[in-house]
């Protein structure tokens, strides 16, 4: 008699086998591979015991490729071929970039490149290989990665969870899966990454209650509230800026050295060579009160300045601000005060620079959690949820999490307009409609653009795409019904469809941006949207009025063409007056003017109305018999 061999749904079909997947955190500084391994979450490390694989590349003249801890050990003596930081040029423009301090040379991209995934615009990186775009680069450290994962496994992925910053955009979110598809890597969930730490930390610890995850890295920091409660992770506000962190604060200090030894005409290798001493300084500065910064430059100048941490400090002070600014507005958001959080959990090197915690701590009024290696925690925490996709958890295990949209979703109507569809900190994936309808009589087509920001105007919030929906049935103005569909997938992506209801005319657009939202962009737009909110709304009713005074004239002009014959001169030269006064208001910039201009042609076209009414009536009723209306 044969026996069958029972197995639950996705799930492997002997308790041996297991479907491999991995949590990567690709860093700014370092980057590194996670796995779950006997029921417990663990960094995978390389043949010499490292877990932390620097993300720095090398490309060499042979066509070569060095990637990790030599290709760092050569970044001062060849700095445009060696690429370090390269997380901050994710789905960015050259002008997106700003000021680099690192040596690297830029280039625009001038034709799509269907291997990498790389639109016109986005920056390449000049070197002896050629140009290469920031997506390439990110595939040769998860190639790495993905390689150490197969090794110390001993078999094949099935996936990979791949963490983010929370406030890392379309743009940006789409070159990381790009990078991913590169290096052979099926992205199971992008993951973000004070998520993935409240993963960690939640079930670690089995605790409940409100948690702020204070993610500062070397390029990026961001800032997550989130409701932890047994299975639950939810997410209620969250902040941040793509473009802050451990990096920024070595430019800091690297100023202060410049003008403290008075230094000019710096070579590419000085620049590289005077910042790797800052970082080592920085981190010396989190255990040591003063260290000592030497550096020898290409001309054989010897540089040596000591630097104590209370002026580190100072120097740092106003970066260190500026994420305390957005935790509060995180706090704000979430409608918690400080007193509410339970905890903060610390993630990212950069937040054991003492004076960080300590600023954090006396904020939220409680010793930041450091249970778990800052450096490891987000790698951890998308092992688990790697894990748990691959369809290995136990009963019981399974757990439900519920991010958020960073950034406000909407559509531009008539008067530049934002008309929002789906506010920031919106639960994803998430997917909402709204209706809109036609401005003109006999409109057949609709220009559907796609904004994304906190501005009440078009022209202060970023244009994410564009697309058209045609063959509308001609109606009246106001007639149709276009209904327009937002959807956010699980990984913040976006997809927009148009419908005509009577119809069912469709179109539709998947929001992939060339680079998505410039540094500044995304850093201020919740800032910018707080401090503007009265000009804002002040500008809003201005337009609103303008609209309105734009229909109302459309509307007695059509009137006076078909029936002006019923007006007696007197009448027609009142009109014509109220009409033409309502023209020039409009074109100025007084609200309150344009809405009593408004209400006097109205009232001044009451008696007209009425007449084009009655004469309406009596055309339907020419000719008729009283039995035939009976």
């Amino acid at each position: 008699m044969a026996l069958l061999q029972i197995s639950e749904p996705g799930m492997a079909p002997a308790p041996h086998q297991r479907r491999l997947a991995v949590g990567i955190d690709l860093g700014t500084t370092n980057s590194l591979v996670a796995a779950v391994r006997s029921g417990v979450a663990e960094v995978l490390r390389d043949a010499d015991g490292h877990a932390l694989l620097p993300s720095v590349v090398r490309y060499l003249e042979d066509g070569s490729v060095q990637i990790g801890r030599k290709a760092q050990a050569a970044q001062a003596s060849d700095p445009q071929n060696t690429i370090v930081s390269v997380k901050r040029f994710m789905g960015r423009s050259v002008e997106d970039a700003g000021n680099d301090h690192t040596g690297h040379v830029f280039a625009d991209s001038t034709a799509a490149d269907a291997s990498g995934g790389v639109a016109p615009g986005m920056l390449r990186l000049r070197t002896v290989q050629g140009d290469i775009s920031p997506i390439e680069v990110s595939a040769q450290i998860l190639a790495k990665l993905r390689q150490l994962g197969e090794d110390v496994l001993g078999d094949d992925l099935v996936g990979a969870v791949i963490t983010v910053p929370a406030y890392f955009d379309d743009a940006q979110r789409q070159a990381t899966k790009d990078a991913a598809r590169l290096a052979g890597l099926n992205v199971l969930r992008l993951l973000n990454e004070p998520t993935a730490a409240a993963i960690a930390y939640g079930l670690d610890n089995a605790s409940e209650g409100i948690y702020a995850v204070y993610d500062l890295g070397g390029g990026t920091f961001d800032i997550s509230i989130l409701r932890l409660s047994r299975g639950v992770f939810e997410v209620i506000a969250t902040g941040g800026d793509t473009a802050l962190g451990g990096d920024d604060f070595d430019t800091a200090v690297y100023d202060w050295l410049v003008a403290e030894a008075k230094l000019s005409g710096l070579s590419a290798y000085d620049v590289r060579t005077l910042r790797v001493a800052v970082r080592q300084a920085r981190e010396q500065l989190s255990d040591d009160a003063e260290v000592g910064i030497q550096a020898s430059l290409a001309n054989g100048t010897a540089v040596s300045v000591r630097l104590t941490r209370e002026r580190f400090d100072q120097l740092v002070q106003p970066l260190v601000q500026r994420t305390l600014s957005t935790v509060r507005r995180a706090l704000r958001d979430a409608d918690l005060t400080a007193q509410d959080v339970k905890g903060v959990v610390m993630v990212g090197g950069a937040t054991r620079t003492p004076v960080v915690r300590e600023s954090v701590g006396r904020l939220l009024g409680s010793e930041p959690l450091i249970d778990l290696n800052p450096d490891e925690v987000v790698a951890l925490g998308a092992a688990m949820q790697a894990n748990l996709l691959a369809g290995n958890s136990a009963p019981g295990e399974d757990w439900l999490l519920l991010d958020v949209l960073p950034l406000s979703l909407g559509l531009e109507t008539m008067g530049g307009l934002v008309e929002r569809v789906i506010p920031r900190n919106t639960t994803i994936p998430v997917a909402r409609a709204q209706e809109f309808t036609t401005f003109k009589d006999g409109q057949t087509a609709m220009a559907i653009h796609v904004v994304q920001g906190e501005r009440e105007l078009v022209s202060d919030c970023r244009s994410l795409a564009r697309f058209e929906l045609r063959n509308i049935p001609p109606m009246v103005a106001g007639a149709a019904r276009i209904k327009v569909t937002f959807q956010v997938d699980a990984d913040g992506m976006l997809a927009v469809t148009a419908r005509e209801e009577s119809t069912g005319v469709e179109a539709s657009i998947t929001v992939k941006p060339s680079y998505g939202l410039s540094d500044e962009e995304v850093a201020g737009m919740l800032a910018e949207g707080m401090q503007s909110a009265d000009a804002d709304m002040r500008a809003r009713n201005l337009r609103e009025q303008q609209v309105e005074a734009r229909r109302l004239d459309e509307a007695v002009s059509a009137a006076l063409l078909a029936d002006g014959d019923l007006l007696d001169s007197g009448e027609r030269a009142r009109v014509d007056a109220s009409l033409q006064s309502l023209r020039e208001i409009a074109a100025g910039e007084d609200t309150d003017a344009i809405r009593t201009a408004i209400s006097a042609l109205s009232h001044e076209t009451e008696h007209f109305a009425a007449r084009r009414m009655d004469r309406s009536i009596r055309a339907a009723l020419t000719g008729r018999k009283l039995d035939e209306l009976a």
